[in-house]
């Protein structure tokens, strides 16, 4: 449910949840101020159980998000680090497949790249695998033509083995896209902080102290939730993963190829 909303949707919906939630105790509060012995210490015991229960949901939730964000970098590196390879290995086979291999690397990597800006499960990104398929078949068909040329040449073996194993990686990087924090722990840990920080805010307005601890709680519980979302969501907000690795290697195709291949098998 989250995923599917807009980044500036989902800050609103948890600025409104925590806020509502916040408002509601302080008012509460102010009306059972009159009774302030009878519920102070009942009240003070709930806040601060609660609170410690949030505190560890929380921390529960950025781990999670913590560690799908860091393996959408080690994938992405993963994936940048075999069409590095792929296309080195590639400038070691036979023409005509040489070139055109190299050429299909070259816009294969512009995809994977294009890749890291497309929301996932959307039709851009359905449309941009698509097309990393179609390449990958291509570049799949010369393949098989080098080595069927030179059955016993190591470099058609070593270039087969590099481009299966950048097909893994693209496939490992677009599980890493779509393996998000569960829906569910997300509303729990909306909710959950949302009823803390609101008996925090009651407790706050039956002993009659001033706002700012009130709000200085409220927002900094709503910023570790955006922080949350923000992790979770690859391509929106302001945490996004880096297509570094893959720039990098698109820089380097554009260079001359480093080695000659045989002209002929």
């Amino acid at each position: 449910m989250f995923f599917s909303l807009p980044s500036w949707a989902v800050a609103i919906l948890v600025f409104a949840v925590v806020g509502a939630a916040t408002a509601s105790g302080y008012t509460i509060g102010r009306y059972l101020r009159k009774h302030e012995p009878s519920v102070r210490e009942p009240f003070g015991v709930l806040q601060a159980a609660l609170l410690g229960v949030v505190g560890l949901i929380l921390a529960f939730g950025l781990t999670l998000a913590v560690g799908r964000y860091e393996d959408r970098r080690a994938a992405t590196v993963t994936e940048a680090n075999a069409i590095g390879t792929t296309s080195l290995r590639a400038q070691l086979i036979a023409e005509p497949a040489r070139s055109r291999s190299l050429q299909l690397l070259r816009e294969y990597t512009d995809q994977a790249i294009a890749v890291a800006g497309e929301v996932p499960g959307s039709g851009d990104i359905r449309r941009t695998t698509a097309a990393q398929g179609v390449l990958q078949r291509r570049l799949w068909r010369l393949a098989g033509q080098a080595l069927a040329s030179a059955p016993l040449g190591s470099a058609p073996r070593l270039y087969v083995d590099s481009l299966n194993a950048t097909i893994d990686a693209q496939a490992a990087r677009l599980s890493s896209l779509n393996n998000r924090v569960p829906g569910a722990v997300l509303a729990l840990e909306v909710f959950g902080a949302a009823a803390a920080v609101g008996l925090l805010a009651l407790h706050i307005s039956v002993l009659g102290r001033g706002l700012v601890a009130m709000i200085a709680a409220a927002v900094l519980v709503t910023l570790l939730l955006l922080v949350i979302f923000d992790l979770d969501r690859p391509a929106r907000g302001l945490i996004e993963v880096p297509s570094t690795p893959l720039v990098a290697v698109r820089a380097s195709m554009a260079l001359p190829p480093a080695a000659e291949g045989p002209s002929r098998p």
